[in-house]
């Protein structure tokens, strides 16, 4: 396939439609169950929705942002606010009211699309700080107001529409939207700091959708499952435009919580997920004892799956041989927003262990002197919105300096070795990549999530979520009796457990990257608490802040740091 840079969504996505209008493009579940639209329903109820858009008053340029959990609508409207002319901003569904208004003051939105009424509670809750001149639009009715604006809604604004739409429509835009112009500002969820919107135009993503097609090889008969969320430019990139591009067929799951469910109803050939999915599968399949049966796995994923794919975070070595164990190969990409986002992917006949892939083509990249990984082409943002002090600081000369870590084999394969803000300066002037410690011990079934810490200090510890069910079940079978969770990760013997475990798993780092104390703690880190990304990363400064800090609201047990044990 040659990568045209001169192609936009927008010509891709019509083209689509003209090559496939009657085939089914994207199953959505209604009622529990999946129904199939094709590539010319789906045009319709864009067009008639970048009509309304125009009709609210979005001109080319403008900014429309979009609130809402994976649904068949967001599809519609990433595609109908380009049509529109408009600029799509994104937001991550579980972002508070506060983050969200954020964000709608600075990308300077005129429009924002809603999902539900609980996206408007957020918003309503925080008026004051939206600007007064915001329209509002909702895909579920939703009766309250926003500071005294109402929420129209989009089926009743479709009802409006004639359902006509002539070519002159559609030309304007395939010849007014070219590959310099903005297509979307995402910004960052970001594991410390402000978070920043990147820009991003479409060359960017579709030079990086076509060369991410090369590289990995995807069929026109695929059935991709896709539960990422697609605020994210990971599922944006990797699940949405390649299926435009390559004309294969997508399922919405219906949630994080039925995917395999939704696996079960229809029989995909591949997924997309990050790290920590990917072990919870694993996890699920060693404590129903399956996990050594040849097929379990592909079973488990409804019969059918071809690859896997893994990005967003580093991938831990046991996870990736446990899935080609299995004859389910689990493949490992590397990129971030600001690269649209894919720099490297692996594919079936080049994967490596430990390694994120070869670079795509149409992309350079190289490490620098001090060990960082830097691309240069047309993946590289424009920058970030507002903020060209923060974009000259991470864009030189051409080059995107990631912030990454790495190293390149003789087979062109990166290695992704810890990110520079996260390396651990341990009082001793030892560097300290903690990711790689923390795969290490979430290896052990009794370990759900860990976090190492340990900067400016003598030794390091660690924060560690035990798996409830397997710990529940240790603790069943050496029949000893607790009446509460706090009272087990207090329990002498389940401190002498975690103690063995974490040193087998540490018993092959260097001294000074042992794990010397460690605290059990009674809940996961998760998204809604802030302590995760929306692509599951950890967020390492919120998470010491959290577990520190006596306001937190967590249980006594958890908010009790004195308990910390010796390994």
């Amino acid at each position: 396939m040659n990568i045209d840079l001169e192609q936009t969504l927008l010509r891709l996505f019509h083209s689509r439609v003209q090559q496939n209008a009657t085939r089914g493009a994207v199953y959505v579940a209604r009622d529990g169950e999946f129904c199939e639209v094709t590539w010319g329903e789906l045009s319709r109820d864009v067009f008639r929705t970048a009509h309304v858009l125009q009709r609210l008053g979005v001109e080319p340029g403008d900014r429309v942002m979009q609130v809402s959990e994976n649904r068949y609508e967001w599809i519609v409207a990433d595609f109908a606010i380009q049509f529109a002319r408009a600029v799509h901003v994104p937001a991550h569904a579980p972002l508070t009211g506060p983050q969200i208004a954020y964000q709608i003051r600075d990308s300077g939105a005129k429009l924002v699309l809603l999902s539900n009424v609980e996206q408007a509670r957020k918003l309503a809750s925080c008026a004051d700080r939206i600007p007064s001149d915001v329209r509002f639009l909702s895909y579920d009715p939703v009766e309250e107001t926003i500071g005294g604006v109402a929420v129209a809604a989009l089926a009743h604004e479709w009802s409006k529409e004639s359902g006509e739409y002539d070519d002159r429509f559609i030309e304007l835009a395939l010849s007014q939207v070219t590959a310099d112009s903005l297509a979307t500002i995402l910004y960052t969820s970001g594991t410390t700091g402000e978070p920043k919107g990147v820009m991003l135009s479409q060359r960017n993503l579709t030079s990086n959708t076509l060369a991410t097609l090369q590289a990995f090889g995807e069929r026109e008969t695929d059935v991709r499952l896709n539960f990422l969320p697609l605020s994210h430019i990971f599922a944006r990139t990797c699940d949405l435009n390649t299926w435009v591009a390559r004309g294969s067929r997508l399922v919405l799951a219906q949630s994080r919580e039925s995917v395999l469910a939704d696996c079960a109803k229809m029989k995909p050939t591949l997924l997309n997920g990050v790290p920590y999915f990917y072990d919870k599968l694993r996890r699920y399949l060693c404590e129903q004892g399956t996990d050594q049966t040849p097929g379990s796995l592909r079973e488990l994923l409804g019969g059918n799956i071809r690859l896997c794919c893994s990005g967003g975070a580093a991938l831990p070595d046991h996870v990736f041989d446990f899935f080609w164990r299995q004859e389910v190969p689990l493949l490992q990409g590397y990129g971030l927003s600001e690269s649209s986002p894919v720099i490297t992917v692996s594919n079936e006949q080049f994967a490596r262990r430990s390694a994120s892939g070869r670079v795509i083509p149409g992309v350079d990249l190289k490490i620098a002197d001090d060990g960082e990984v830097v691309t240069r082409g047309p993946h590289v943002m424009t920058g970030y919105w507002k903020q060209p002090d923060a974009t000259a600081c991470v864009i030189k000369n051409g080059w995107l300096h990631t912030g990454d870590l790495g190293r390149i084999d003789d087979d062109g394969f990166l290695f992704i070795t810890g990110r520079k803000k996260e390396i651990l300066v341990t009082a001793g002037g030892k560097n300290i990549a903690p990711v790689q410690l923390e795969a290490l011990l979430t290896e052990s079934p009794l370990i759900a999530q860990a976090l190492v810490v340990g900067d400016g200090k003598n030794y390091l510890t660690a924060l560690i979520v035990p798996d409830p069910d397997i710990l529940r079940k240790r603790i069943a079978e050496a029949e000893f009796s607790v009446t509460s969770a706090a009272e087990a990760l207090e329990h002498r013997t389940v401190l002498e457990w975690y103690t063995s475990e974490i040193a087998e798993q540490m018993q092959e780092v260097a001294p000074y990257e042992q794990v010397r104390k460690f605290t059990l703690l009674d809940r996961g880190f998760t998204i809604e608490s802030g302590e995760m990304t929306p692509k599951l990363s950890l967020r390492r400064a919120t998470i010491v802040a959290n577990f520190q800090t006596a306001s937190t609201p967590c249980t006594a047990a958890t908010k009790d740091l004195s308990k910390i044990y010796s390994v």
